[in-house]
Order: C-alpha cells, then sequence, then structure tokens
C-alpha cells in the first residue's frame, strides 16, 4: 500500500522527507508534496520524518483525509488521464501544479484547524 500526503502538509513544505526518500518519488507541489503511486517502495522512511505528521500508508488514511489519496494520484495523471512516471524528483526541479482540488480542501482544513 503506497504512502499519501495528508492535509497537514498543505502550506508547510518543509522538504526533509524528500531527503529520507530513497527512490525519489516524493514531488513538490506549489502548495504541498506529492507522493508518486507507482515509485513508492513502500519503505516508511519518510512517514517516520515528518515533522507534521502528514504522511500516512493509504490504508491508514484516517476517513476525514480520504480526499487526499485521490489528490496525490492526480497530480501524476496527464490530459488524458493517464498517470505519468516522471522517474524521480530532485532538489531544483520546477513544481509540479497542484490540482484543482487543492483550493478547496485547503479551504475545508484550514477551517477545521482554527476550530
Amino acid at each position: 500500500m503506497t504512502l499519501v500526503i495528508t492535509s497537514s502538509c498543505i502550506d508547510v513544505k518543509d522538504s526533509i522527507c524528500t531527503t529520507a526518500c530513497p527512490v525519489d518519488c516524493i514531488y513538490e507541489g506549489g502548495r504541498m508534496f506529492y507522493i508518486h503511486p507507482t515509485e513508492c517502495i513502500e519503505c516508511g522512511m519518510c512517514e517516520s520524518i515528518c515533522p507534521v505528521d502528514a504522511i500516512r500508508y493509504a490504508d491508514e488514511v484516517e476517513d476525514d483525509e480520504r480526499p487526499f489519496l485521490a489528490l496525490n494520484a492526480a497530480v501524476f495523471r496527464n490530459a488524458a488521464g493517464t498517470l505519468s512516471e516522471p522517474g524521480g524528483w530532485s532538489k531544483g526541479d520546477a513544481p509540479l501544479s497542484d490540482p484543482s482540488e487543492l483550493t478547496e480542501l485547503a479551504k475545508h482544513y484550514s477551517k477545521e484547524k482554527v476550530a
């Protein structure tokens, strides 16, 4: 089961997780990081080092964070809906475009943090 990055990462972008990933499957987006669903080898190194506790195995994601399962895959889909295989991220690469769904999710989760 692949790992996914959840709401705690929105607008944090600490990037320490990228240094722990042995296969460079964690990609920077505009507002958060994303884990490529097929490049991830499920080692858990990123989960153990995440300072905001945003990384979970997909089968352990809480119900209220489930939209992030689709979001982490959506960022890697091309216009035809096919999953692209970028081949690994490295510091200095241009950030990926965040999926449009992130804007609404960010609003929702920022309200929860304030409440």
